[in-house]
């Protein structure tokens, strides 16, 4: 009863503690006090078939033997089977133990004379390589539990054979709890690093994607701040050059025409590169927003022609159109689209010589049906063929990448900044399109834009597309001076440049003009003097041009208010009119078309 009782103790003992160490302190104590020996030790065995004491309980009269090594050690196949067997054995005299030959020295130092071994069995999955498991019935050997018999040799009965191996059996299921409550808690620890990791990864992804957005911001920002400061002075430019050439300021002679037009051209062109960066930028950053609508392909083509017929003329280059007799009408942003055919025609024109030719080509293809393209019946095919001086093959593969041109050298015969082809390739592609380009040096080339198209939302026409491409001739702009006179037109603006140019314009068509310099003088002027229309700009001191007219707008009045602004940006036109504004013009203004827009408001007011 005192053995049960005091197992029983021992099994609580060990079953209450996870640590392994604590484990076999426990058990080496208890079974030495238990079957009152001299010395209780256990092994344990690692796969690389090595054994070492890892915990031992010994009388003090005796030599500790857990800090012992010994090389060469041999466990015979014999005492694997037995052991693997889960079977105690008896040694009464550990020197005529054949079994353990190599622990003569061992027993010596530690004065022992018999002992009985326990082996400690898992049934736990281990490495394939591990010598310690049994080719039978896969039981590991963890180890041995051994009680020694030191100050002289002892009789052991087979009943403290048995007891030490009920132990041994507890001790292994104790170990086992252990390693599994130790592999759970490094599991835990992995986990709780990769966790602390990822947490770490996205605080660092989170402050990166800050950073990204402050420097889209500053980039947004720098765009829109560039783009007015452009932008109000080419508005000056080509107003007074505009003005200069209707003879506003005066009569001018034939040298000083042609100087005008030549300062109009730069100023074009110089607008033109402004858009081209902020369109670029915009469509980079993913914010350029198509406005799609189903459209004539044909009138779209023959519109795109027009642009650039006079400068075809002008190099004697022959301009012609081959357009499939029947086309479908295309869901697109056609003046992007036009803008791309353009852009592609104006190249094809600069780089022809004289004498030379060019086709637009636009044709219907059937689509192959894949998986990338399954809502794609048809592409439509614009070709822009060439008989230019040609590309080089290697040019051709950075040609739509942004600022390359094929000849970048200083002395280049052809402007131009490397924009126009990356903008087409953009739009082609926000258009779920694609662009192509072959060319040969000397022959000519052909640029191609395919758009996607699928009969099942647009059926195919069954009859052939009208040809007849009528063009609206531009009405005279506004109306009489005479008639133009009665009305009052309120300029809140604050650049000279752009205050001489607008109010001169006006004032020869006939309208009076009176100025506000700051947004709060435009309010006080409105309020004062009842302008019939007034024409806002939007960054003004003292007070803007959005708050000036929320402010006006307050006072429930109604006066045709059209902004004018150098900002260019997506969503500047909304802000305007959210303001209160009735229409928004960017800078830099046509003056015809201002007049034109003001004429029509004054009229719709009449």
């Amino acid at each position: 009863m005192r053995q049960q009782e005091t197992i029983r103790k021992i099994t609580q003992r060990v079953r209450e503690s996870l640590d392994v160490n604590e484990i076999l302190a426990i058990v080496t104590e208890k079974v030495k006090d238990l079957l009152d020996c001299d010395r209780a030790i256990v092994f344990r065995l690692f796969a690389d078939g090595r054994s070492r004491i890892v915990e031992e309980a010994v009388s003090p009269e005796f030599a500790v033997l857990k800090d012992m090594h010994w090389e060469n050690e041999v466990w015979s196949q014999e005492i694997l089977d037995c052991y693997w067997q889960g079977n105690p054995r008896i040694v009464p005299d550990v020197m005529d133990d054949i079994w353990a030959g190599c622990l003569v020295e061992y027993s010596a130092k530690g004065q022992i004379q018999s002992k009985i071994v326990a082996p400690i069995l898992q049934d736990l999955e281990a490495p394939a390589n591990n010598r310690w498991i049994s080719p039978t019935d896969g039981n590991r050997l963890w180890g041995v539990l051994v009680v020694y018999a030191c100050a002289e040799k002892r009789v052991w009965l087979q009943s403290e054979a048995d007891l030490l191996q009920l132990i041994a059996n507890q001790l292994a299921i104790a170990i086992q709890q252990a390693s599994l409550f130790e592999q759970v808690k490094q599991e835990l620890s992995d986990r709780q690093l990769a966790e602390q990791q990822l947490t770490k990864a996205n605080q660092q992804l989170v402050f990166s994607n800050e950073e990204l957005e402050r420097a889209t911001r500053l980039k947004d920002e720098f765009l829109a701040n560039m783009s007015h400061e452009l932008r109000t002075p080419l508005n000056a430019i080509l107003g007074i050059t505009e003005g200069l050439q209707e003879e506003v300021f005066g009569i001018l002679n034939n040298k000083q025409q042609k100087v005008l037009l030549t300062i109009e051209s730069s100023g074009n062109h110089l607008l033109q590169l402004i858009n081209d960066v902020l369109d670029l930028a915009k469509i980079e950053a993913g914010k350029l927003e198509l406005d799609c609508d189903l459209t004539h392909i044909e009138q779209l083509s023959q519109s795109s022609v027009m642009f650039v017929r006079q400068m075809a003329m002008q190099k004697n280059v022959k301009l012609t159109t081959n357009i499939a007799p029947t086309l479908p009408k295309l869901t697109i942003d056609e003046r992007r689209i036009r803008q791309v055919l353009i852009n592609l025609l104006n190249n094809a024109v600069k780089f022809t010589l004289e004498g030379g030719s060019i086709t637009l080509e636009i044709t219907l293809q059937k689509a192959i049906a894949t998986e990338k393209n399954y809502n794609i019946t048809h592409w439509v095919k614009f070709a822009v063929i060439d008989t230019g001086i040609g590309i080089a093959p290697d040019a051709l593969k950075t040609l739509f990448q942004p600022f390359i041109q094929v000849d970048s050298a200083l002395n280049r015969q052809y402007d131009g900044t490397g924009l126009g082809l990356a903008l087409v390739k953009r739009i082609v592609e926000l258009h779920g399109g694609r662009v192509s380009a072959t060319s040969e040096v000397g022959v000519g080339s052909c640029f191609a834009i395919e758009l996607p198209y699928n009969e099942m939302d647009v059926p195919l026409p069954k009859q052939l597309v009208d040809n007849s491409t009528s063009i609206a001739s531009n009405s005279s702009v506004g109306n009489s001076n005479s008639a133009n006179s009665s009305y009052l037109v309120l300029l809140a603006e604050d650049n000279e440049a752009n205050i001489i140019s607008v109010s001169s314009y006006l004032d020869a068509k006939g309208y009076r003009v009176i100025l506000a310099k700051n947004g709060r003088e435009a309010v006080d002027l409105v309020l004062s003097q009842q302008p019939d229309l007034v024409l806002m700009d939007i960054q003004m001191p003292v007070m803007d041009g959005l708050a000036a007219i929320a402010l006006i707008r307050s006072h429930k009045l109604t006066v045709p208010i059209i902004a004018l602004t150098a900002l260019a940006m997506i969503g500047d036109r909304e802000k305007c009119l959210a303001a209160g504004a009735d229409d928004y013009l960017s800078k830099p203004i046509k003056l015809k078309q201002l007049a034109t827009v003001v004429d029509q408001f004054l009229t719709a007011a009449r």
